[in-house]
């Protein structure tokens, strides 16, 4: 039956060989595709074994990624979507290669646990783990959503089953890219929140469920969090990542995690909304146009 993964890159020499290394005892084929990176990323992954097939980067990861599962010659009959600052542990590894051939014809989907590495730590609270993320799939049942943010892989029938063991998301680049990095997800994240209030565009979305699958419980948590006043729902939030959740256990790593990923960036996302009201009196139209014309953001 087999596997083969699919990696989006763009300058990740730092990573890729962590991570294509972490994959080859399992993997069929490791697929890159790659953003016309300019830095040793294709020669790294080349000399790996991997296959580069390389698309100009169009503003968007559920686009790439698609664009990956259509292009790219998968002849396995599953697939599985890593980032290249991702790596899969040994223990997953084993249990990915003695798992596959058994699991029954209406699986279509396997969930995994994600471990949040930040500043060299494990971030085991503030609900960071586990978060299950269903990136294993039978080839052709399954897509990434179309979302300029937190988009997710949406199988298209069958059921799905959750491994036991983890994979590891650990970015080793410094605190100012993530910052940097970040900035760029608000504009995309306001998008969204913008896009959940008008509803531009709903198609192929998870569909939000407080009582269903990890992915639609957060889902539905966004939509309730969207219809919260700006400026005072980034507080909320991080009190409750940082105290009712216990981020506060994590250290001095948790408690910059929690402050920067919990308040900062989310505080961030309000005052980009902010400022597209003021531009646009929050008309609808008007919006969407300054999206299009701004960001190159389209629904």
């Amino acid at each position: 039956m087999g596997l083969s993964v699919v990696v989006l890159t763009y300058n990740e020499e730092l990573h890729i060989e962590r991570c294509i290394t972490s994959l080859q005892s399992f993997a069929s084929d490791v697929f890159i595709v790659d953003s016309f990176s300019t830095d040793k990323t294709k020669q790294i992954a080349e000399e790996l074994g991997a296959k580069v097939y390389q698309n100009k980067w169009l503003n968007n990861h559920s686009i790439q990624f698609n664009w990956g599962l259509k292009n790219c010659p998968i002849k396995t009959e599953w697939v599985m979507r890593v980032d290249a600052d991702e790596y899969v542990m040994p223990e997953l590894a084993i249990e990915i290669k003695n798992t596959l051939d058994k699991i029954s014809d209406d699986v279509s989907g396997i969930y995994i646990k994600r471990r949040v590495y930040f500043m060299g730590k494990w971030i085991k609270h503030g609900g960071c783990y586990p978060i299950e993320l269903l990136r294993i799939w039978r080839h052709g049942k399954g897509f990434c959503e179309d979302r300029w943010m937190d988009e997710h892989i949406k199988i298209i029938r069958g059921r799905t089953v959750k491994l036991n063991y983890d994979f590891i998301d650990h970015n080793l680049k410094s605190l100012t890219t993530w910052i940097d990095k970040h900035n760029y997800y608000a504009t995309r994240e306001a998008a969204e929140l913008l896009n959940t209030v008008y509803d531009f565009n709903m198609n192929n979305d998870i569909v939000p469920v407080f009582f269903g699958s990890q992915a639609q419980r957060k889902r539905w948590l966004k939509v309730k969090y969207s219809k919260l006043p700006l400026f005072i729902r980034p507080f909320l939030y991080f009190l409750y990542r940082y105290f009712i959740r216990l981020g506060i256990l994590d250290g001095k790593q948790g408690l910059v995690w929690c402050f920067l990923q919990g308040f900062w960036y989310r505080f961030l996302v309000d005052a980009k909304i902010y400022e597209i009201y003021q531009k646009t009196g929050k008309d609808k139209g008007k919006i969407l146009n300054l999206l299009r014309n701004e960001h190159e953001i389209t629904f």
